[in-house]
């Protein structure tokens, strides 16, 4: 048939239109799905039953044959129905509706079926097409669809909104020698030459991002620790899939009992299937019956830490937690992502709890939430938890820390002031209420506050749907005999605004022999903290003492030595976290922090706060201090390293150590030892290493201009025994390069689509450019890394923009990156207000770093 284009536009805009007499449901077409289309449509259509038929072919790089039958309801067929399909219209074959050819009408994404065509009722739509490549992710050997937040759109024509929900029947004719996963079991197979098809069974009802396949050359694994399971994975070391299958599948039983009696609702789904995919673009993404995982997460050796397995657990325990919130219960527009992702990762901390009963959760939680939301919240960029979306294209840019992290700080609070069983009796209704159907936040606070005292709408305003965090300072007295007659603490709004946050957090007193803990529960700017009234004057005070306040605390900056004797590990990881705060906001100069951190370096036997202190470290070091004061601290630093390496200390707290000695490395005498320990001549007592860590060992070895830098980036190459991995390597290998024009090469061709594609690979390669050690000859880059962020938003997942900018002018304290940030902002006026905003955020410490200089020039 033939494509008509731009000849139908006014067409198109006259004929969905609405009468004058209802300006309020007056929609265009326009690129993206519009709130208003996506509410008409919601009106308009039900019963939605996608047929799906994708022939993949040999080679990654010829067209995947397509065809789609949908069946639907309609109320209205006075106006069209538009099904979006973001792809050229050379994609589109032929579209039939109701058993007869139409023409094709294709503008601005999305495929028009004229209301002529229509009948009320069933109708069903039938189209042949060449499947989108965008969310495909070909590989020579495999491929998979990740289609959230409206990429669906871009693989096949679909109605690409949250709230209009489907059940699928999928066929899939791929090479013979591939196996295959999707939302519903197989229920045929035939083999056919070179090739075998798939049909599946029909799948329960999901929205269009949880729809999913995994073709390619996958080893798979069944089990049934409980329910039974299938695992795809490409992994081929025998010691990580000897240590690591059972336990996945173990874990994710773990999960879905918990959740099961947590929420009172049994498992929701067919079937709970995984594939373990080796460039996967984020850790996990939850589709229904076909959870994809980042495959390094899963496989660990024996070399790991108990942080590495706590991660591998929480994240699979994240998306087994989908199955409910947001697979079951989904939201109803994309400005409520944050409420899946708020559960996911609320529920996954919960759910640690019986499965590591020895390990710390108030300190797991802290350490796994506080640091990344304090980085974005505390940026220029900051935006509230939940935002408004007047577009679905626009989705991916609500994704960051403030609803991975923030969210769940907020919902731990939420849960103290209301109570465990309270909250947890209002989500059990939420589920039962919204199952299989689409839920609001409003739609929960109305559970909730039925459940408890707490003025709801009122609590979550702030929490909710404003931005930023709380400075607090106090105000002590003390009496002729040194005991306190006044303690009163006020916050207020970093951003000058009036907000007040209602939070509970407790104030250690530190006394000679005890420590004297207050419960705090502040809901206005002010409080007397009336418990401390006549109590001895403390030889110090640590605030958030149990690491649940949000915000930026009073600190003692003449008795930080008082926080590496804390007993309390949770006061600990919070005292060193307000430091880091405190001294990005001015109240405690870099070197006197780096002090601190130094000597929780030395004495910290927690794996998870020294991994606070040595990431506090690390950016103070490379960041704040200039370069007479990083020679100054350079070999002390590596001398108390190399110390604690030798020492009798747990295989963890080794390997935390060995990742800081490994990433400051560059002096002649600790790039000697780094490559002693790179090829084997010394083994340290008790320290686990890997591949992986023997790569990560070459890779900073060639950025610190080791003599050997050649052969070592070689030696490597070839003792990678993964193919996936090594493929990586070798795309890497350029941004290592001790040439600068073969590290420019590699930037250049970065302006190419496909030369993007890995964008886990581009990000690590990104860094290795933009290391501090070689700021100076890649600083001329940072231009051509701005202008091509918006490219970047167009082509990229939803994560890639922000990793783009974290990894280019995101890596720089300089003044001349500074000048490059603002020259670009004044010269594009117009610059997407959603990228600057995650600019903003990129480049909150090259921010603080102006600011630090001249506090200390």
């Amino acid at each position: 048939m033939k494509i008509l284009h731009s000849f139908f536009a006014l067409f198109i805009i006259t004929t969905i239109g609405f009468s004058q007499s209802k300006p309020k449901e007056n929609f265009i077409v326009e690129n993206g799905v519009s709130e208003q289309l996506a509410q008409f449509r919601k009106k308009q259509i039900s019963n939605i039953q996608y047929g799906l038929s994708f022939e993949i072919p040999n080679q990654k790089n010829e067209d995947i044959n397509s065809s789609l039958t949908v069946n639907l309801n309609l109320l209205d067929i006075s106006k069209p129905l538009v099904l979006d399909f973001k792809e050229k219209s050379q994609n589109i074959k032929s579209v039939s509706a109701n058993g007869k050819n139409i023409q094709i009408l294709h503008e601005n994404g999305h495929i028009i079926i004229p209301a002529e065509n229509l009948i009320s009722g069933k109708n069903t739509i039938s189209i042949s097409f060449i499947a989108g490549n965008l969310s495909l992710n070909r590989n020579d050997d495999f491929l998979y669809t990740l289609l959230v937040p409206d990429r669906a759109s871009t693989l096949f024509p679909c109605f690409d909104q949250p709230d209009l929900k489907a059940t699928y029947k999928l066929s899939l004719s791929v090479p013979k020698d591939w196996s295959v996963l999707a939302g519903a079991d197989v229920k045929e197979k035939v083999e056919n030459g070179d090739f075998t098809s798939y049909t599946f069974g029909e799948s329960d009802k999901m929205s269009t991002y949880l729809f999913s396949f995994v073709a390619g050359k996958f080893t798979s694994a069944t089990e049934k620790p409980g329910m039974e399971m299938t695992l795809l994975y490409r992994e081929n070391n025998a010691e990580k899939i000897k240590m690591s299958v059972d336990t996945i599948f173990k874990l994710h039983q773990q999960s879905l009992e918990f959740l099961e009696k947590y929420t009172d609702h049994k498992f929701p789904f067919q079937k709970l299937d995984f594939a373990s995919i080796p460039v996967f673009q984020y850790g996990g993404m939850e589709h229904v019956g076909a959870i994809q995982y980042r495959e390094s997460t899963l496989f660990l050796d024996n070399s790991a830490t108990d942080s590495e397995k706590l991660n591998r657990a929480k994240l699979i325990a994240h998306e087994t937690s989908h199955m409910w919130f947001g697979d079951l219960v989904t939201m109803k527009w994309f400005d409520d992502v944050w409420m899946k992702e708020v559960f996911a990762n609320f529920m996954a901390d919960k759910i640690m709890n019986p499965i590591f009963p020895k390990i710390n959760h108030n300190l797991q939680f802290f350490s796994t939430h506080y640091a990344s939301a304090y980085a974005e919240d505390r940026s220029l960029g900051t935006h509230p938890i939940r935002q408004h979306l007047a577009n679905l294209k626009d989705a991916g840019s609500l994704y960051g820390a403030m609803i991975y992290n923030k969210a769940p700080i907020m919902m731990r609070q939420l849960e103290a002031s209301m109570g465990k069983e309270a909250f947890q009796k209002g989500i059990e209704k939420y589920i039962k209420k919204y199952a299989n159907d689409n839920a609001d936040w409003n739609n929960l606070v109305e559970i909730l506050d039925a459940e408890t005292p707490l003025d709801m709408k009122k609590w979550s305003e702030v929490w909710v749907n404003k931005s930023g965090r709380a400075i607090f300072t106090d105000k002590i007295e003390y009496d002729s005999k040194n005991r306190i007659k006044k303690f009163e603490i006020t916050q207020q709004a970093e951003d000058k605004s009036t907000n007040v946050w209602p939070q509970i957090f407790q104030i250690g007193l530190v006394y000679a022999n005890n420590v004297k803990v207050l419960n705090v529960n502040i809901k206005d700017k002010n409080l007397i903290v009336k418990e401390a009234i006549g109590l001895e004057k403390p030889l110090t005070i640590i605030y958030n003492y149990n690491g649940y306040g949000y915000g930026v605390f009073p600190l003692d900056g003449n008795n930080l030595n008082f926080i590496s004797a804390l007993k309390d590990e949770v006061a600990r990881a919070s005292s060193y976290s307000n430091l880091y705060e405190n001294t990005l906001i001015g109240n405690v100069s870099p070197d006197k922090a780096f002090d601190c951190f130094f000597k929780g370096i030395q004495t910290e036997e927690n794996e998870l706060v020294l991994r606070i202190v040595s990431n506090n470290l690390n950016t103070i070091y490379w960041r704040f201090l200039n370069e007479k004061q990083q020679i100054k601290v350079q070999k002390q630093l590596e001398d108390v390293l190399n110390e604690r390496l030798q020492a009798n200390l747990s295989a963890n707290i080794k390997k935390t150590l060995f990742g800081l000695f490994s990433s400051i490395a560059y002096s002649d005498s600790a790039k000697t030892k780094l490559y002693q320990i790179w090829n084997k001549e010394i083994v340290i007592p008790n320290l686990k290493l890997n591949e992986d860590d023997f790569t990560n060992m070459a890779m900073n070895l060639a950025i610190f201009k080791h003599e050997k830098a050649d052969e070592i980036l070689e030696k490597t190459r070839t003792t990678i025994t993964n193919p996936d991995k090594k493929k990586r390597f070798e795309f890497l290998l350029p941004s290592l390069s001790k040439n600068e024009s073969v590290r420019n090469s590699f930037i250049e061709s970065l302006k190419d689509d496909a030369n993007r594609e890995k964008e886990a690979w581009v990000s690590v390669g990104l860094a290795n450019v933009n290391h501090p050690l070689r700021q100076e000859s890649a600083q001329k880059y940072i231009r051509f890394s701005l202008d091509l962020v918006e490219k970047i938003q167009r082509t990229g997942d939803i994560f890639f923009p922000k990793d783009w900018l974290d990894n280019t002018v995101g890596r720089y304290s300089s003044k001349y990156a500074f000048d490059e940030v603002q020259r670009f902002l004044k010269e594009n006026p117009n610059f997407s207000p959603i990228l600057k905003r995650k600019l903003l955020m990129s480049t909150d410490l090259l921010y603080k770093a102006q600011n630090i200089k001249k506090e200390t020039e």
